[in-house]
């Protein structure tokens, strides 16, 4: 047989690649950092390649190095899938589950989904973390996540996906405003500048422009707010409307303003919610079990 490369140096590779500092790679692994860079150069012997070019001050991986970075990535990806298979063998609900969601979901749902699961499934733990679509399903690739909760659409090609529920889009507006607004309402009709939204990355903006139709983009304020909580605020200045999901809502999101909530034009406008996970993965039986508890506690606030 082969002289195999090491996982515990792919390990070491993928985490420099990361981190792109020998020192804070080194610390991550929980190893010396002459035994990080002992260990990358004993990968290089087995492989017989240069991975990294190095001087007395500065490194840089090459083509090569990139490549294999990218093929460590999906083996200890693999390795740790295996792993949980063995480990959950027969009892699929059981370990643990790296869950990442969105800041427009995560606030309003994850302690019911967290109750849930210590109430159905006390063997299952959720290890929890928010930050944008774009960021969690970069960690889902690297396999440093198992599962996401996110809003669709988004692009997950690449990965499973399954549609948990829908999320209405409602209008809120100050109550002394709301008078001022015909119905049905009418976008035309509202002030320049008057429709504030979140920032860019945070996809609920995109949604929100998409389902409600805003395709007069003098109407949208160009301050870009960085979560719902500040777009309540900012509206209930009276400085103008904004769209927040139901789910938000329903939390809660609303308590303590004088907002009006109006069902905005069209056909119901809404965003999906939806699980996702990587196509290797062995633990389909899992996710979609958990998905399932997901769509029972979106169907309670219908």
């Amino acid at each position: 047989m082969k002289h195999l490369p090491s996982l515990k140096n792919l390990y070491y590779l993928v985490n420099l690649h990361q981190e792109q500092n020998f020192n804070r790679a080194a610390k991550l692994c929980h190893v010396s950092q002459s035994t990080l860079s002992s260990g990358i150069q004993n990968l290089e012997e087995q492989l017989g390649y240069q991975l990294i070019e190095r001087d007395h001050k500065s490194f840089m991986f090459t083509a090569t190095g990139e490549e294999v970075v990218q093929r460590a990535l999906k083996i200890l990806t693999d390795v740790d899938d295996l792993v949980e298979l063995v480990k959950n063998q027969g009892e699929p609900m059981t370990g643990e589950i790296r869950l990442g969601c969105i800041p427009t979901i995560a606030p309003f749902l994850l302690s019911r989904v967290v109750k849930q699961c210590q109430k159905s499934y006390p063997k299952l733990s959720l290890l929890l973390k928010e930050d944008t679509t774009e960021r969690l399903l970069a960690s889902l690739g690297k396999g440093e996540l198992d599962l996401l909760l996110l809003a669709l659409p988004a692009d997950v090609s690449g990965f499973h996906s399954m549609k948990v529920g829908v999320d209405p889009f409602k209008m809120v507006i100050h109550k002394d405003l709301a008078a001022d607004v015909h119905q049905p309402i009418d976008y035309h009709a509202l002030p320049d500048e008057s429709i504030f939204l979140l920032q860019s990355e945070h996809c609920i903006t995109g949604h929100a422009i998409s389902a409600c139709q805003l395709s007069d983009s003098a109407k949208v304020n160009p301050f870009a707010a960085t979560s719902l909580h500040t777009l309540v605020q900012m509206v209930n200045s009276k400085l103008g409307t904004t769209f927040l999901p139901q789910m938000a809502i329903d939390a809660g999101i609303l308590k303590d303003t004088d907002l009006s909530v109006m069902t905005p034009p069209g056909d119901a406008p809404y965003r999906e919610i939806g699980i996702v996970w990587r196509q290797t993965t062995s633990r389909i039986m899992t996710f979609r079990t958990l998905g399932l508890e997901i769509q029972k506690l979106l169907k309670q606030e219908d």
